[in-house]
């Protein structure tokens, strides 16, 4: 199959690329980079012309209240150009529990993308996944100073980039799915237990305060960005650290 992957030079579009290409099909990675703008709508009927996929990987440069505008543009460019197209079948990448955080504006803004998919003219498949591992140093980050670390005990099941990226070239070259797919890692951790866990592989020896006000991952409630009911991954946190 021809496979258009928009946002295919970014860390899971990267490898869903080389993934759907080692598999036989022909994937062509657009960005910006390749002159394609899902918001001006520069160069999209040309990237997605003659595809029997798309694959939209593309995510707003910001997780404020501007993200709803950059999902809300970018679906209703992309839809139209793939339906003129002749496209059959649209996936995109989302988020475990995205529905139940809507303090979250980013959240609500994933949320948005998926409506308009399920409401579009094109048969669909929505990939949702955990938290990637390779985003844990940026977590950290948001709370840290030079002694400490401040992480809530929410519950994360981190799942690495290439265990996403090869569940959504899986689904991608498959029928649509017209719902959605959970995938999740094969562990659960509380966020401040995985910071504890990365800083001491580091061999970094600040120290992880439990603090369930601090950082984004404060007002998410219970254990909705888990699912022991998903498409489980191999990859255990402490072997991608190795």
């Amino acid at each position: 199959m021809k496979i258009a992957v928009i946002g295919g030079t970014g860390l899971i579009g990267s490898q869903v690329v080389k993934n759907l290409s080692a598999a036989g099909h022909e994937a062509v990675p657009h960005s910006k980079s390749t002159g394609v703008d899902v918001i001006g709508g520069q160069g999209l009927d040309e990237a997605v012309a003659g595809a029997d996929v798309v694959v939209n990987l593309t995510n707003s440069p910001t997780f404020d209240e501007a993200s709803p505008a950059f999902f809300q543009t970018s679906m209703d460019n992309l839809l139209a150009a793939a339906h003129k197209g002749g496209v059959g079948h649209f996936v995109i990448l989302s988020i475990v529990g995205v529905d139940q955080v809507p303090e979250l504006d980013y959240y609500r803004a994933k949320v948005i993308q998926e409506k308009i998919l399920a409401a579009g003219p094109i048969p669909y498949s929505i990939v949702r996944a955990t938290q990637f591992m390779d985003f844990m140093d940026a977590v950290m980050s948001w709370t840290a100073d030079a002694d400490t670390v401040r992480l809530p005990a929410t519950p994360i099941q981190p799942i690495a980039s290439r265990d996403v990226a090869a569940a959504v070239a899986e689904v991608a070259a498959g029928a649509p799915l017209n719902g959605i797919r959970n995938i999740a890692g094969p562990e659960i951790h509380p966020l401040d237990e995985l910071g504890r866990i990365t800083l001491s592989h580091k061999g970094d020896h600040r120290t992880v305060v439990t603090d369930p006000t601090a950082g984004m991952f404060a007002v998410v409630k219970g254990d909705v960005l888990t699912d022991k009911n998903a498409h489980l991954a191999p990859t255990r946190y402490t072997d991608w650290l190795s």
